[in-house]
């Protein structure tokens, strides 16, 4: 199967991904806060289970096309690679504001969770990701490619549970040094797209 240090590599990406305050985190912060704990980590599963139905509709529609032609797969890979570093000068150079959490009344946990899910399944923009992000950690000489794809949407799922958790945990905490450190959102952008270079760059290296 996949590679420890392809994994090793996966891991910290996606964690480091996951801490920068990002939409996701401030929406469960921003649930947390006005509706509980209880609400925050519903709306934490939610995200989480949106992330589980773009992995899995990148699983099968990847799966299919390596399927049909190895060189087609090839392709969609280097076009993520471009995609990616696409991602990080457009987050790099975009103009930097203050990070602020959105408002956000107080509602029951069943609705934060379906809120969560259905935000994060209706954005194009995550479907983009993950169909760029996920195939550059696949090799399909190394074993079965839906099997590569379901362990690496395994551990984005649950990085997700758990990291969505603390945040609704320590909510009021996380929450007020947000609003004491407001210029955060001056090297968000920053430390993004330099990850979104470094993981592109190395990995259009890699392939060559």
């Amino acid at each position: 199967m996949i590679s420890f240090g392809v994994l090793t590599t996966y891991f910290i990406v996606v964690l480091g991904l996951m801490l920068i305050p990002g939409p996701a985190t401030l929406l469960t912060l921003a649930r947390s806060v006005s509706g509980g704990r209880r609400v925050g980590l519903a709306t934490g599963l939610g995200i989480a289970s949106g992330d589980l139905f773009h992995t899995i509709m990148a699983t099968f529609g990847l799966s299919a096309l390596l399927a049909t032609s190895a060189l087609a797969f090839e392709i969609v890979k280097y076009a993520g690679v471009i995609y990616l570093i696409y991602l990080g000068f457009k987050a790099f150079i975009e103009k930097a504001e203050s990070l602020d959490m959105p408002a956000a009344q107080a509602i029951t946990a069943q609705r934060a969770f379906r809120q969560g899910f259905f935000t994060e399944i209706l954005n194009p923009k995550t479907a983009l990701f993950f169909l760029a992000f996920l195939p550059q950690f696949i090799h399909p000489e190394s074993g079965s490619v839906i099997g590569q794809f379901a362990l690496l949407g395994a551990i984005f799922v649950g990085l997700s549970i758990c990291v969505t958790s603390l945040l609704a945990v320590g909510a009021g905490s996380i929450g007020g040094w947000l609003r004491r450190n407001r210029s955060v959102g001056r090297w968000q952008g920053k430390v993004v797209g330099t990850i979104y270079v470094a993981l592109g760059l190395r990995l259009a290296l890699q392939q060559q």
